[in-house]
C-alpha cells in the first residue's frame, strides 16, 4: 500500500519534524507579538491635572505607588484588573464604579439640582449619557497628559479617601488587619490604581466612534451598567469558534491516536521492567530530600485550610490573630510553597534518572549536598522574605529580599535568581553525566530539555532585574509567561516526557511506541500552549486580537491532555492484563493520577473559564479556583510525589525492604477525592459571582454581599480540605517510615 501523507506525518520521524516546524512558528509568532507590545499597552501620563489646572498625580506618583502596591503585597488580597485574590476588591473596579456614582451625583445636582436616587428614570436617562460623555469622551489616557473634568477630579479625590482609610485602617469584613501601609504610601497607591480605572473605562485611540469597534484599553472590561460598558459581540463569535474547533479536533486527535499510535504490535520488543540492586552514591543522597518535599506540601496544605477558613467567615481569626496571620501573606506563601515542592520534586527525578541513564556516577557526588543546601537557604530566606515584606519589615530592602507582590511570583529578587542558579546548576549536573551515554534516548532528552526551558523561562518574570517594572500591562505581560507558559507549556513537556520515559522503563510499551506517541504530545502541546496565553491578556490592556488568538489557542490546549489520559489509561489496563508484577507500581499509580488530574483540571475546568464570554464574567471570582488548583496538584504535583516515591522506592529495592502499597493507596485516593471535591463548591460559588457580574455589574461581584448567601458552601469546604490534610499527612508519614525505617524482607 502506497505511504500517504498522513503516514509519513505520523511516523517517528514525520512527528518529530513536526514539533519543530510548529515549535518555531510559534516562538517566532511570540516573539514578533512581543517586540510590537510596546504599540499597543496603555501609557502612563506624565501628569492628570483637572480642567481648572489643579495637578492631581504624576508618572513618578503611579510608578511609587505599583512599587507599594507590590511591596505590601495587595495582589494577594484584591485583584488589579481582575488578577489577584478573591478576598478583597476589584481595585480598579473599585475606583471605576465609585468614580461613575460621584458623577451621576454630581451631574444630578448640576443638572436638576437633585442627588441621584431623588432623579426620575428620565432624568437618568440624560444624566447618564453626561456621565458616558466625561468617561469616554472628556477623558483620554494619553503618555502626554489627561485632564479630568473638575466632577471627575473631585471623584478621583474621594477615591483617595476612601482607598486610603482602607489601607491604613484595614477592612474588618473582608480579612484585612491593617495597621501596616502609611497614609502617604495609600496616597501613592490611588495614584496606581487611578491610572488602572482609565485603562477600564476610557476609549482606545483608534477606535472612537466607530460602531462595534469602541471599546477601552481594557477591550470593555469589566461589566458596569453605569455606562453601558459590557462585552462584545466579538467575544460570543470567538467563543463559538472555541468550541467548535475543540470538538472537531478532539475527534481528529483521538482517531489519530488509536489509527496511528495505539495499534500494539506484538512483535515489538518491551524494555525489561527496571530493576535496582543498588543505588549510586548521588542517588543515595537524594534520600534526604523526601522528607523535605512531603513537609514543605504538608504545611501548604494547612495553610490552604487556613486560607479557607478566612474566606468562609473573614470577621474572624482561626486559631492565630489576623494580625500576625495575615491573608495577603499566607496566600503568597501557600502559592510559593506549590512552586517549591514541585520544582524540588522534579529535581529528585532528574537526579534519580542520570545515572541510571549513564550507567555510572556523578564524579562530585557532594555536589547533591551543595544543591540540597542551597535550595534549603532560598526556600528559608524566601518564606521569611514574604512574611516580613508585606508585613512592612523590609521597606528599604523589600523588592531585593521582601515580597515581590506579584501574584504567584512573590519571591524576592535575590531568592528568585538564587532558584534559577539551583535550577541551572541541577541542569549541569544532569547533562553532564548523561550527554555521552550510549543508552541517552529523547524520551530522557525530553526530561531534561523542558526542565531546562522551566529554569531558564523563570528569567522572563525577572525583568528589569534591578527595579520595578513602570507599566502594569508589560509587568504582566511577562508574569504570564511565567505562569502560563511554565505550566501549560514547558510543564506539559516535561510531564509528557515523564510518562513516556516511566511506561517504557517498567517495560509496559516499547520505546518505539513510547516516543511517537510522545512526540504527538510535545507538537500539540506546542501547538496550542504559546499563543494560549493570550487569553490572559485581552482585559489588561492589550489589543483586542488577543482575545481570538488565546481564545482559540487556548481551546486546543484539552487535546494533549486528553491523550495523556488515554496512553495512561492503557497501561495500566495493559499491565493488568499481561499480569506483570510491577515494582513501581505506587510511582506509577500517581503518575497515571496525574494524567487523568491534568485533563479534569486543566481541560475539563480550563475550558470552563477560557472562553471569553464566560472569561469577561468570571475573571477574577472562585470560578477560576477548580482549574487552579486541580490542575497544579494533580498535573505536576502528583509528578513530584511519583519521583520522590521512585526514589524511596528505589532505596527499598536496593536494601531488600519489604514494600507494602497500602498507605500510599490510602493517601492517594484521600488528596485525590479530596481535590475533585474541593472543586464542587469553589464551582458553585463561582457560577453565582459570574451571574451576578453579568446581571448588575463586576463592582457587586467582588463585594462581600454577592456571596453571602453561599455560606453553606463555604463551610462545605472543610470535608475536602481535611481530605487533602489527611492525604498529605499519610504520604509525608508514608514515605518517611519507607525510606527511613524500613525492615528487611523475609
Amino acid at each position: 500500500m502506497k505511504e500517504t501523507l498522513l503516514d509519513k506525518f505520523m511516523s517517528k520521524k514525520g512527528l518529530y519534524s513536526g514539533f519543530w516546524f510548529i515549535a518555531i512558528i510559534m516562538v517566532v509568532a511570540l516573539i514578533y507579538f512581543t517586540a510590537n507590545l510596546q504599540k499597543e499597552v496603555p501609557p502612563i501620563a506624565k501628569e492628570v491635572k483637572s480642567q481648572s489646572g489643579e495637578l492631581l498625580y504624576t508618572y513618578d506618583d503611579v510608578v511609587e505607588g505599583k512599587g507599594y502596591f507590590q511591596e505590601f503585597d495587595l495582589m494577594d488580597w484584591g485583584t488589579m484588573l481582575g488578577m489577584g485574590a478573591y478576598m478583597g476588591p476589584d481595585f480598579t473596579t473599585e475606583f471605576f464604579h465609585h468614580r461613575a456614582e460621584y458623577l451621576y451625583d454630581y451631574y444630578s445636582q448640576e443638572m436638576y439640582q437633585k442627588s441621584a436616587k431623588d432623579i426620575t428614570d428620565i432624568e437618568r436617562g440624560a444624566v447618564k449619557e453626561r456621565v458616558k460623555q466625561d468617561f469616554h469622551q472628556q477623558t483620554k489616557l494619553l503618555e502626554e497628559g489627561v485632564t479630568y473634568t473638575d466632577a471627575s477630579a473631585a471623584a478621583y479625590k474621594n477615591n483617595v479617601k476612601l482607598l486610603s482609610k482602607l489601607l491604613v485602617e484595614g477592612d474588618h469584613e473582608r480579612a484585612f488587619p491593617g495597621g501596616v501601609i502609611r497614609k502617604e504610601e495609600a496616597v501613592k497607591i490611588a495614584a496606581f490604581v487611578d491610572w488602572s480605572q482609565m485603562v477600564a473605562s476610557s476609549i482606545r485611540p483608534g477606535t472612537e466612534g466607530k460602531i462595534g469597534e469602541e471599546r477601552t484599553w481594557s477591550n470593555n472590561w469589566p461589566h458596569e451598567p453605569l455606562v453601558d460598558q459590557d462585552t462584545s459581540f466579538n467575544n460570543h463569535i470567538v467563543s463559538l469558534w472555541e468550541f467548535l474547533i475543540l470538538w472537531t479536533l478532539t475527534i481528529l486527535v483521538i482517531f489519530l491516536s488509536y489509527e496511528y499510535l495505539f495499534k500494539k504490535d506484538r512483535k515489538e520488543d518491551l524494555s525489561p521492567a527496571l530493576k535496582v540492586t543498588k543505588l549510586f552514591r548521588s542517588q543515595k543522597k537524594l534520600l534526604k530530600y523526601i522528607p523535605i518535599v512531603s513537609l514543605l506540601f504538608v504545611v501548604q496544605l494547612f495553610l490552604g485550610a487556613y486560607l479557607a477558613h478566612l474566606y468562609a467567615d473573614p470577621t474572624q481569626d482561626f486559631i492565630f490573630s489576623q494580625s500576625i496571620l495575615p491573608f495577603n501573606v499566607i496566600r503568597s506563601i501557600h502559592t510559593q510553597l506549590a512552586i517549591l515542592w514541585v520544582a524540588v520534586g522534579w529535581l529528585v527525578g532528574g537526579l534519580l534518572i542520570a545515572p541510571w541513564v549513564a550507567n555510572k556516577d556523578h564524579k562530585f557526588p557532594w555536589l547533591i549536598d551543595v544543591l540540597w543546601a542551597a535550595l534549603l537557604i532560598v526556600a528559608v530566606g524566601a518564606i521569611v522574605g514574604l512574611y516580613m515584606g508585606a508585613t512592612g519589615q523590609m521597606r528599604d530592602v523589600w523588592f531585593w529580599f521582601g515580597n515581590e507582590g506579584r501574584e504567584l511570583i512573590n519571591l524576592g529578587r535575590v531568592w528568585d535568581i538564587g532558584l534559577v542558579v539551583g535550577l541551572v546548576f541541577w541542569f549541569l549536573l544532569i547533562i553532564t553525566l548523561i550527554k555521552k551515554s550510549a543508552t541517552n534516548n529523547p524520551l530522557v532528552g525530553t526530561i531534561i530539555w523542558s526542565a531546562f526551558a522551566i529554569a531558564t523561562l523563570y528569567i522572563a518574570g525577572m525583568m528589569p532585574v534591578h527595579k520595578v517594572m513602570p507599566n502594569f500591562t508589560v509587568d504582566d505581560y511577562y508574569r504570564w509567561w511565567v505562569i502560563h507558559l511554565w505550566v501549560e507549556l514547558t510543564f506539559e513537556l516535561f510531564a509528557a516526557g515523564v510518562i513516556a520515559f516511566m511506561t517504557v522503563s517498567l517495560g509496559l510499551i516499547s520505546q518505539k511506541t513510547a516516543e511517537k506517541v510522545m512526540f504527538f504530545e510535545l507538537f500539540l502541546i506546542m501547538m496550542s500552549g504559546t499563543l494560549g496565553v493570550g487569553h490572559h491578556y485581552f482585559w489588561q490592556g492589550l489589543d483586542e486580537y488577543w482575545i481570538a488568538i488565546g481564545g482559540i489557542f487556548s481551546a486546543l490546549e484539552p487535546l494533549p491532555l486528553a491523550l495523556m489520559i488515554i496512553e495512561a489509561w492503557k497501561n495500566q489496563r495493559d499491565q493488568k492484563a499481561d499480569g506483570i508484577i510491577n515494582s513501581f507500581s505506587t510511582p506509577f499509580m500517581w503518575i497515571a493520577g496525574s494524567a487523568i488530574l491534568n485533563w479534569i483540571g486543566a481541560g475539563f475546568f480550563g475550558m470552563v473559564i477560557n472562553t471569553p464570554t464566560i472569561s469577561y464574567y468570571s475573571h477574577g471570582t472562585y470560578l477560576i479556583m477548580p482549574h487552579g488548583h486541580i490542575a497544579l496538584l494533580g498535573a505536576f504535583g502528583y509528578i513530584s510525589i511519583a519521583f520522590i516515591y521512585m526514589t524511596s522506592r528505589a532505596n527499598s529495592m536496593a536494601n531488600g525492604w519489604v514494600w507494602n502499597d497500602k498507605l500510599s493507596k490510602i493517601g492517594f485516593w484521600s488528596l485525590t477525592i479530596g481535590v475533585l471535591l474541593f472543586a464542587l463548591p469553589t464551582l458553585i460559588i463561582g457560577l453565582e459571582q459570574t451571574q451576578v457580574a453579568a446581571e448588575m455589574g463586576y463592582y457587586y461581584t467582588r463585594t462581600r454581599e454577592a456571596i453571602q448567601g453561599m455560606d453553606g458552601w463555604m463551610w462545605f469546604r472543610i470535608l475536602p480540605d481535611s481530605l487533602m490534610i489527611g492525604g498529605g499527612v499519610i504520604v509525608f508519614i508514608d514515605l518517611f517510615t519507607k525510606t527511613f525505617m524500613g525492615k528487611k524482607a523475609a
